[in-house]
């Protein structure tokens, strides 16, 4: 028992001593693995996944994500340094690529690197399609949503590793079962829910600040949750909110989105 002590207020230690504030949300995040790390392994990991993949360079819809991409980057800089984060993206190095790929998908790694796979593009359709999907993902970055995932996974584990040492053998399988199970529906995929929450209503502004309708977010959701054929898993069940979840919060936030925008002097959107 004194070793389960001793673990606990060493992980609540870990927990209380290792947080950064979000600027978007104002929120205490997770920060257990240092930034430098995370943009190290990033740059990295994006770079091997370009030599390994087809990207698309030299056409249209490739210059389309660069532009919409570099639109997106601007406006986040212009909301940080307005809201007193200059030197937010000092570390950042902004890359948008276009992949050739059938799944309907777009990401950014932390740091500002981009992926948009090509089989997203006949659901994004335009410019403004494709600014919600690239607003989102980047908001994902700017939220340090990856540190934060790395982190959570690393008490995962002290949680793990505290529960067995606690245990006597016999009863250790009993608490390992119950303990995935647990926290990984109680926690894991609600965190990870509250992440893609946090990246819309941030994506939102920052589309609407880059000129293009938040009016567009909901209506490309709807093309989404077209495309699934309602094969979604239960919401309590995925990493996602469920599409209606996301339509309707989009349709609620978009005059706040356009409201932000108006205080950087935008106020007629690119649909």
């Amino acid at each position: 028992m004194k070793l389960n002590k001793i673990s606990i207020f060493l992980g609540v230690l870990m927990l209380l001593s290792s947080c950064n504030k979000n600027p978007f949300t104002g929120k205490k995040t997770l920060a257990l693995v240092p930034n430098s790390n995370v943009l190290a392994t990033s740059f990295q990991q994006y770079d091997q996944f370009l030599q390994e993949n087809n990207v698309i360079r030299g056409t249209s819809e490739s210059q389309m994500v660069k532009s919409v991409g570099q639109k997106i980057a601007t406006a986040s800089e212009r909301w940080l340094n307005a809201n007193g984060y200059e030197g937010y993206l000092e570390n950042y190095k902004w890359e948008y690529n276009l992949v050739k790929d059938e799944a309907v998908n777009a990401w950014c790694m932390p740091g500002g690197k981009i992926v948009v796979y090509t089989g997203i593009l006949p659901i994004t359709q335009d410019e403004a399609g494709l600014a919600v999907v690239m607003g989102h993902e980047v908001a994902h970055a700017l939220a340090n949503h990856g540190q934060q995932r790395m982190s959570a996974g690393q008490l995962q584990q002290l949680g793990a590793v505290v529960g067995n040492v606690a245990l006597e053998d016999e009863n250790q399988e009993i608490f390992n079962t119950a303990y995935g199970v647990g926290s990984q529906v109680g926690v894991m995929l609600p965190f990870s829910r509250s992440h893609e929450t946090e990246a819309d209503k941030i994506g939102l502004t920052l589309m609407a600040i880059a000129g293009y309708d938040p009016d567009e977010a909901a209506k490309l959701w709807q093309r989404m949750k077209a495309n699934s054929g309602g094969g979604a898993p239960s919401e309590l069940l995925s990493t996602h909110p469920s599409n209606d979840t996301r339509i309707n919060n989009l349709q609620a936030w978009s005059d706040e989105a356009k409201a932000e925008a108006k205080k950087f002097g935008v106020t007629s959107f690119i649909k």
